[in-house]
């Protein structure tokens, strides 16, 4: 790949050549080896190298167009910009995207942490022999037919023609171990983990095999459960999934469209119990996958979005903080419409709760640790969801694997609901959060 400078350089040189005099460019390049296995051989690897770029281009009437190419060459660039030219003519006539006013700021934090690229045959060699660690870790483990290995090296970049030069690398290693059970007489069970790290090196797999092995063994000895009202403890992973399903409500740009639960009024307002607060924190020092920017070059920050169950900010791209008269946040995904998405959700509780919730003293309460089918069960604008989840019943501190069952209820109400939040967070591939206990909810089982 060029550098970000060379591709400043001939953009410049291209766009003059052109006679275009206001355009942008932002792009990654992906490399990227995976691999599989199944009992014991190798099943799949995979290398790729991907290159994805977005050009925009405003003629003199300021209107605008956008284009995608996966060439990064001059004549690739040549190519896009031409096309975005031509196409700026047909573009939006309001609420016309313009360049962020923090694009030339510049980032005092910088995310150039590439690690080396292990060798294929070490990845095999290491996944195999978790598979087979996996396998050994109880007789009713018969298979881990769901399983990766993967490095990524990314490469990012952001270039205007005011000047604006950004850049970041890193790598991400990741590894994924989903297990398969067989009893006789019993339905098979199954249970997954994930890590992620920098680098092949600092990735716990030790960490997920056993977790996963764990959370196997605990379904094997399943019950059903009845159909009622339960008080609720979620998994930080599971409570996150709910935020991400539902994050329409800190969304600048949903607001706008009206596809959100919350309006330009809601801001400042109460929306959740006073124990929860959380941010949008890419920054944060757990996140892995941190970026430095968004595509329309702003840095990105944390953001605060509830503060003691109070809506204290949105999510912005450079249009809608124009727009709402705020400032923008970095969250800014550039296509053939901008749109504005999370990064890294750190949710916390800077409130003492009346009272301490533990799963070792709990009795007749529901442990959501995965939640399902969120295509099908959840209905973002109307704030409802109903979806069918793993987990457990805890009977006197004891955790029973539940069967079969879903959890049905309104966002609003449930964030509403929140009675206890641990102070032991849980780091996930999307972000930090501790075990969030809920009163009330409709659990519906076989």
């Amino acid at each position: 790949m060029p550098s970000t400078q060379e591709i400043a350089g001939y953009a410049q040189e291209i766009a003059h050549k052109l006679g275009i005099k206001k355009f942008d460019i932002c792009g990654s390049t992906v490399d990227k080896t995976s691999v599989e296995v199944y009992q014991g051989e190798p099943k799949q690897v995979n290398a790729s190298s991907r290159s994805g770029v977005m050009v925009r281009v405003w003629n003199d009437k300021q209107t605008l167009g956008v284009t995608s190419t996966t060439d990064i060459d001059p004549l690739g660039i040549e190519l896009a910009l031409k096309t975005a030219y031509e196409a700026s003519f047909f573009g939006a006539k309001e609420n016309i995207p313009d360049f962020s006013p923090e694009a030339t700021i510049p980032i005092t934090h910088s995310s150039e942490q590439k690690a080396p690229q292990a060798p294929v045959d070490k990845l095999i060699e290491t996944l195999l022999t978790a598979e087979k660690e996996l396998i050994s870790a109880h007789p009713a483990i018969t298979s881990v037919p769901d399983n990766g290995l993967t490095q990524r090296d990314l490469d990012r970049f952001y270039v205007n023609s005011e000047g604006a030069v950004r850049n970041e690398s890193h790598t991400i290693s990741s590894i994924y171990l989903g297990t398969k059970t067989e009893q006789e007489g019993k339905k098979p069970r199954s249970a997954g983990a994930i890590r992620i790290s920098r680098s092949l090196e600092k990735l716990d797999v030790q960490g997920c095999l056993q977790e996963a092995a764990k959370k196997t063994i605990s379904h094997l000895d399943y019950q059903k459960v009845k159909t009622g009202k339960y008080q609720v403890v979620f998994s930080g992973e599971a409570f996150l999934s709910l935020l991400y399903a539902f994050s329409n409500i800190f969304n600048a740009q949903d607001i706008l469209d009206k596809r959100s639960l919350a309006t330009t009024e809601t801001l400042g307002t109460k929306i959740a119990s006073p124990l929860i607060s959380l941010c949008d924190d890419t920054l944060h020092p757990s996140n892995v996958g941190a970026t430095t920017f968004d595509d329309e070059g702003t840095p990105t920050r944390k953001t605060s979005l509830i503060s003691n169950g109070v809506l204290t900010g949105l999510i912005h791209s450079a249009g809608t903080a124009k727009r709402l008269n705020a400032q923008p946040t970095g969250n800014a995904n550039i296509g053939a419409k901008i749109t504005v998405s999370p990064h890294f959700f750190h949710v916390f509780s800077e409130i003492k709760p009346d009272r301490e919730l533990s799963i070792e003293t709990a009795d007749n309460v529901i442990y959501i640790d995965e939640l399902k089918a969120f295509h099908a069960g959840v209905k973002a604008v109307q704030g409802s969801f109903s979806l069918p989840f793993d987990g457990w019943i805890i009977k006197n501190g004891e955790l029973i694997s539940i069967d079969a069952a879903t959890v049905a209820g309104d966002f609003l109400q449930l964030l509403n609901s929140i009675i206890f939040v641990e102070k032991e967070a849980e780091l996930t591939t999307s972000g930090v959060c501790p075990k969030v206990w809920v009163d009330a909810l409709s659990i519906t089982g076989e």
